[in-house]
């Protein structure tokens, strides 16, 4: 291979966020070295602390970020089986899918793209399956009632999951882009619920019955948040509030339990599914798939199945497309103005 540096987006101790060149990595065993062509950016976890970082600055150096890009396969190290030099693949990984005009990713998190879905809605893998994990969390069963809390990337396929799982879904944010998009992709009901009378919006739409589920799907203080939406779940005649409740994104909850919450169940959804952070299975080890049936490399394939077949969308949610010399400006438009970016997709290759 003639290129021996790679560009690559990075994000240092004082939260300065720029594009840095690095020595072209070579793949290790398990590994393949991918050609990247798209990127897409969590405006939550990969850009929630940087705020933070602004406010207590240190002097550590530019360390890239990135975990969800697609691209074709240029170099395969030993022992990978399944995948083959030229092939389009989607990946995802901390520190394997970053936002790079090349990355080394394990076997088992790359797995092939099909013909007709596009790079940009392929590269929106980690976040499609962070948000089918949570939904398989919930369990929810067909016209159950359900509520998706913060409408950011996560919160947005969410809402497509549970409609997929032939929920009503409500759709809650305070972001009315975030609303629009959100509406724009099979929403039932897309309302704001800290506005007067969006309680009462939920609890018509429920036809007064409350919520069976829901999905909070943001960072940060979730305590408000949630007393509000315990207020909109189902409810027993002895006034305890029932359902399900999935929290994902690493909200902070402070809430009493027991008769302080009644018979509702909280679940914490956690990654992609099981291997993700399994540094064997990750480099192509495997479980038995009769006790492990939803890993992450098969959370992944239904993934780019569902999107292929237009049961997920993932253009709606992009809301701008830049190359990788543009991607601080872009990374500062999701940090600085929510309301106007939501999926930001960043294209390495393009100068």
């Amino acid at each position: 291979m003639s290129r021996k540096i790679r560009r690559v987006l990075a994000i240092d101790g004082a939260g300065i966020i720029s594009v840095i060149d690095e020595l072209l990595p070579s793949p290790a065993p398990g590994q393949v070295l991918i050609e990247v062509t798209a990127s897409m950016v969590s405006p939550g976890s990969e850009l929630g602390g940087v705020s933070r970082r602004r406010d207590s600055p240190t002097d550590a150096p530019p360390r890239p970020f990135g975990y969800s890009n697609a691209g074709v396969v240029c170099e395969i190290g030993g022992g990978v089986q399944d995948l083959e030099i030229g092939e389009r693949v989607s990946c995802i990984g901390g520190g394997y899918a970053q936002h790079a005009t090349h990355a080394c990713v394990p076997q088992n998190m790359a797995v092939s793209i099909p013909d007709d879905v596009s790079d940009a809605d392929a590269s929106s893998i980690h976040l499609v399956a962070t948000s089918l994990n949570a939904t398989r969390r919930l369990a929810p069963e067909i016209a159950e009632y359900i509520g998706v809390v913060g409408l950011g990337l996560v919160g947005n396929f969410a809402t497509q999951w549970a409609r997929v799982a032939g929920c009503h879904v409500a759709g809650l944010d305070q972001l009315p882009m975030r609303l629009e998009v959100a509406e724009a992709c099979g929403a039932d009901l897309c309302t704001d619920p800290t506005t007067e009378g969006g309680e009462s919006e939920v609890r018509a739409f429920t036809r007064d019955r409350g919520l069976d589920g829901a999905v909070m799907a943001f960072g940060g203080d979730g305590t408000e948040a949630f007393k509000a939406l315990v207020k909109m779940m189902k409810r027993a005649p002895d006034t305890h509030a029932m359902g399900r409740v999935v929290i994902v994104g690493g909200a902070s909850v402070e809430h009493s339990f027991g008769a302080g919450l009644g018979n509702l169940d909280i679940r914490s959804a956690a990654r992609t599914g099981p291997g993700y952070h399994d540094e064997a299975w990750e480099h192509g080890e495997d479980y038995p798939p009769v006790f492990v049936q939803w890993s992450t490399k098969r959370n992944m394939e239904e993934c780019l199945n569902f999107i292929n077949r237009g049961d997920i969308l993932v253009d709606p949610l992009i809301t701008h497309r830049v190359s990788l010399d543009d991607a601080p400006e872009a990374c500062e438009a999701l940090i600085q103005t929510p309301n106007d970016a939501l999926g930001v997709v960043f294209l390495p290759q393009e100068s």
